[in-house]
């Protein structure tokens, strides 16, 4: 177990300071990946303060319902009991229809038109909140007040929420899409400055497998750079996406406060950075296993 230990401790020692040895080429692939891995997940970042802003939002979808023209007060009363008894409505409120034709005359361009109406043709209303925003309880409310004999319509304010919803997932999945398409571009970044750190050891490799040395040993010294190359590459897209998330947050405070709000960026967490850096340093080893594992195969052919 100690012989283990220390050749793999022996192993990382040697990447580290093959990597110090060659400064800049070590830098600028780490900045290759940190750049690459901060896209999606600043968009992550910002998909999620999306999400968290929307649901604190105080504004909640309404379900207009508007009476029959022919309804009478006692069903005006009949309605006012039943909503009164639902505990899914967060608030309701009658808009009597003369209160509505003198609030719609007092717009730009309609006031002419109402001015030469012999009578009302605006029915009595109400406006109803549901507690949820989530459509399909939107429908449920919308469904039950429809059946009831002297309502005429509903009109469910549901479309913005659905219409945000799949704004959100497409958001969500586009990111996925995206990691993928960068994950694999890592994985090729990985893998061909593993196979320059090759070419310039090809005569140390071929020595070793003349003297017996197996796949693993050879392999193992390129797998822990490949292993240390992603983990600071995925710390510096760390470092990236929180110094954005900073700069902006600075911007978005400013125009809320405009709004009389208060809000504030949510940046990377603890467990989403360190998911990250256990992708980057998968993605750095892949790259890193399959280059070598192919060179290998290459020599032992020939």
């Amino acid at each position: 177990m100690k012989t283990w230990l220390a050749h793999h401790r022996q192993a990382i020692v040697a990447t580290l300071a093959r990597m110090a040895q060659t400064p800049f080429a070590t830098v600028f692939a780490v900045i290759a990946i940190g750049v690459a891995l901060s896209l999606p997940a600043v968009l992550y970042v910002l998909l999620n303060n999306v999400t968290r802003l929307v649901g604190a939002l105080p504004a909640q979808p309404e379900i207009s319902v508007y009476m029959r023209m022919d309804a009478t007060q006692m069903q005006n009363d009949d309605l006012h009991q039943r909503l009164k008894a639902r505990s899914d409505l967060a608030d309701f409120r009658f808009v009597p229809r003369d209160a509505a034709l003198v609030e719609l005359s007092k717009q730009a361009g309609v006031a002419d038109i109402s001015a030469g109406l012999t009578q009302n043709p605006l029915p009595d209303a109400w406006v109803v909140t549901p507690r949820s925003s989530q459509p399909d309880a939107i429908a449920h409310i919308a469904t039950a007040l429809q059946a009831l004999p002297y309502i005429d319509s509903v009109k469910q304010d549901s479309q913005w929420a659905q219409r945000l919803n799949a704004i959100l997932g497409l958001g969500h999945e586009f990111v996925t899409l995206l990691a993928l398409l960068l994950g694999a571009a890592l994985v090729a970044v990985s893998g061909n400055t593993i196979r320059l750190q090759i070419l310039t050891r090809r005569a140390e490799i071929e020595v070793s497998q003349l003297i017996g040395a197996t796949h693993r040993y050879i392999r193992r010294p390129f797998l822990y750079f490949g292993v240390l190359q992603g983990l600071f590459g995925g710390l510096a897209a760390w470092l990236v996406v929180s110094l954005s998330i900073y700069l902006l947050d600075r911007r978005v405070a400013d125009l809320s406060t405009l709004y009389q709000a208060n809000f504030q960026l949510q940046s990377l967490g603890l467990l989403p950075g360190l998911i990250l850096l256990l992708c980057a340093m998968l993605l750095g080893g892949l790259g890193a296993y399959l280059t070598v594992t192919r060179t290998l195969f290459q020599s032992n052919a020939h």
